[in-house]
């Protein structure tokens, strides 16, 4: 905010000679106005689909609290159709893609974090006891402050987004952040990866677009920090490419095989996302990352992992979500925290 200083003006100094007539006023300069900042529309929810009679009103997006943004709730397209084409061939069965079959779903409006969470906030939270440190970065090169952190357990993830009165994203709640309500492949429309728009293996085969990680190994490349591409749709950073993210959701080898728990009104995976789920013991990852060529970052692409990132072990990140109600309640939060003591400044000796 820029602060306006008002100059006074002075009036001339009187003379003498008290026959001289009564200086003319003079009128004081207007104050100088400040500029204000073009204030973007509020996402528009999409209509009532008819498809989902029974969906609940889609909440109006609001002010996003600090480092979020808003996605508008609605019907969304979840998975595709498309043959399999990633190099991820462990999970992947050509003729049946594990984003198959595509789908028609209904998710209420969500906030997510603009970011991918970084090492900092991270380490802080451990720091302040609110979070357990549970993994973090095997790597040298990793832990830049602004680094996205990797390599977490799940819980490690859910456990840092329910201390900040968040939660880790659902499946569906991920997707339709970076593909919109259309189902469009990238966060950023239709135009296909590259290292302008995100974080991958190049053309050349060069990790993190031919940025080398430091001291050893340097040809498997490393993150970089967040945000150091721009931003998708709703302005959010990173949901593609980068660092993989953990998401709330059991893993199922299909669309298919997880039937009425994948489909709906605000499907939350296999076992409607309990605690345990038999015959189940993935999650759900996200985005791709600087690791893997573009064909990894699709909005739908999805890869499964062991919540505990043991003994088979990746450098996997994330990113917290929000519902409206615990967005209200993280802003009133942020609003009745005193801001903190300002320092003052050195004096010289």
């Amino acid at each position: 905010m820029l602060v306006y200083a008002l100059l006074a003006c002075s009036a001339p100094p009187s003379t003498a000679n008290a026959e001289s007539p009564a200086p003319t006023p003079v009128a004081a300069p207007a104050a100088p106005v400040a500029p204000v900042a073009p204030v973007a529309p509020a996402p528009v929810a999409p209509a009532v689909d008819p498809d989902f009679p029974d969906a609940p009103a889609v909440i109006a997006c609001e002010d996003a609290p600090a480092g979020m943004a808003c996605v508008p709730g609605g019907a969304t397209i979840r998975g595709s159709d498309e043959p399999h084409v990633c190099d991820q061939q462990r999970y992947q069965l050509p003729d049946h893609p594990n984003y198959a079959p595509a789908a028609k779903v209904w998710v209420q409006t969500v906030y997510m974090d603009l970011t991918e969470v970084t090492f900092s906030a991270f380490k802080a939270c451990v720091a302040s006891k609110a979070c357990k440190l549970d993994g973090g970065p095997a790597y040298n090169d990793f832990s830049r402050p602004q680094q996205p952190i990797v390599g977490v357990t799940w819980y490690a993830a859910k456990g840092f987004c329910e201390a900040q009165g968040k939660h880790l994203p659902t499946e569906a709640q991920w997707e339709m952040a970076a593909r919109g309500h259309d189902g469009e492949h990238y966060p950023w429309g239709e135009a296909p990866p590259t290292c302008e728009n995100t974080v991958i293996m190049d053309d050349q085969g060069r990790r993190s677009c031919g940025v080398e990680k430091a001291v050893s190994h340097p040809e498997k490349g490393r993150t970089m920090e967040v945000g150091s591409r721009p931003a998708g749709r709703y302005g959010i950073f990173d949901m593609a490419g980068n660092g993989e993210e953990w998401t709330a959701d059991w893993y199922s080898r299909n669309y298919a095989e997880c039937g009425a728990d994948c489909l709906g009104i605000e499907p939350d995976g296999p076992c409607a996302g309990k605690a345990t789920c038999e015959g189940h013991e993935n999650k759900v990852v996200k985005g791709g990352s600087w690791y893997w060529n573009g064909s990894h970052v699709t909005g739908f692409h999805r890869r499964p992992h062991v919540p505990a990132n043991s003994p088979t072990y990746h450098h996997f990140g994330f990113r917290c979500a929000a519902t409206p109600d615990e967005a209200a309640a993280i802003k009133v939060k942020a609003a009745a925290t005193p801001a903190p003591a300002s320092v003052p400044a050195p004096t010289a000796p």
